[in-house]
């Protein structure tokens, strides 16, 4: 298992997903993915908001939100930072805008949400006794995030001025990527996976690819034009053409049918709320296509 206990700043740490239903939502990636849940809340909370556990071990997780009626389903991305104050003024300085100001999240840690220059959210984790995921890069469990722009200059000087990430295009197999990547956290990993930089030359990786918390995705003239800046999330699975046809029978959509681009076979998906999502079976040296 690729158990994580702790994520150093600047690192995505956890995914979640706000949705109108959130019982619907989890007879859905339950039935997707095999998750069990706990609510955490306390029993007077007016929000509701669920941990997703494989094998024990947290995962992601699900909330409702307070106005129903104005809630859209989508999945959330957080940033694991030292202080989430801090941080909130380095957005600022940044050029980036202040979506909701930081607060504690009882004794599990502090957030805050915010909005890129180019207009993409996501939130940032000041952790506490919730560290974020707990098991990570598995089949039924989040794998990557990317960020979709249509300004990848823009984005990426901001991303450079609030977390020191870098942005570098590579090309694998037949397929080109623009990874943003964190100096040092290739080091991280290896503590604890000592094994992990020859696994990913013996793939083809290049250089600094354990760098990696993520990928850009510039959005072009070839995406539709309401197609708003904002990150992905992606899910491993053991068969992409399987969890396509799975989400199908839930009541999900298949909004990119399974298709290979070296070193993966992947798909796009909605759950039944509107949620998008992706889903990929890592595969070097095995595209079909």
């Amino acid at each position: 298992m690729l158990e994580r206990t702790s994520y150093p700043a600047g690192v995505p740490c956890f995914v979640d997903t706000i949705q109108p239903d959130p019982e619907a939502a989890m007879a859905f990636y339950g039935g997707l993915f095999g998750w069990e849940f706990d609510d955490v809340m306390p029993a007077d909370s007016p929000g509701r908001y669920f941990i997703a556990r494989l094998q024990g071990l947290t995962v992601a997780a699900i909330g409702g939100p307070l106005d129903p009626s104005a809630a859209t389903a989508g999945w959330n991305t957080y940033v694991a930072v030292e202080s989430a104050d801090a941080t909130a003024a380095r957005i600022r300085d940044a050029g980036g805008r202040v979506v909701a100001e930081p607060t504690d999240v009882l004794d599990a840690g502090r957030m805050g949400v915010f909005a890129d220059p180019t207009g993409a959210v996501f939130s940032v984790w000041e952790a506490r006794k919730h560290i974020g995921a707990q098991l990570v890069n598995e089949p039924g469990t989040w794998v990557l995030n990317e960020l979709n722009t249509r300004d990848p200059e823009a984005a990426g000087a901001f991303y450079r001025a609030v977390f020191g990430w870098e942005v570098e295009s590579f090309g694998m197999g037949d397929s080109s990527f623009t990874m943003l990547r964190l100096p040092g956290y290739g080091e991280f990993l290896r503590a604890g996976d000592p094994e992990i930089l020859d696994r990913q030359e013996g793939d083809g990786a290049p250089a600094g690819y354990a760098d990696a918390i993520g990928f850009l995705i510039e959005l072009t003239d070839e995406h539709p034009a309401d197609v708003p800046a904002h990150w992905g999330v992606t899910f491993a699975t053991d068969d992409a053409d399987a969890t396509a046809s799975r989400a199908e029978a839930l009541g999900g959509t298949v909004v990119v049918p399974p298709f290979d681009a070296e070193p993966v076979r992947m798909t796009v998906l909605t759950d039944p709320q509107g949620a998008q999502f992706t889903a990929t079976k890592y595969q070097p040296g095995q595209a079909s296509t």
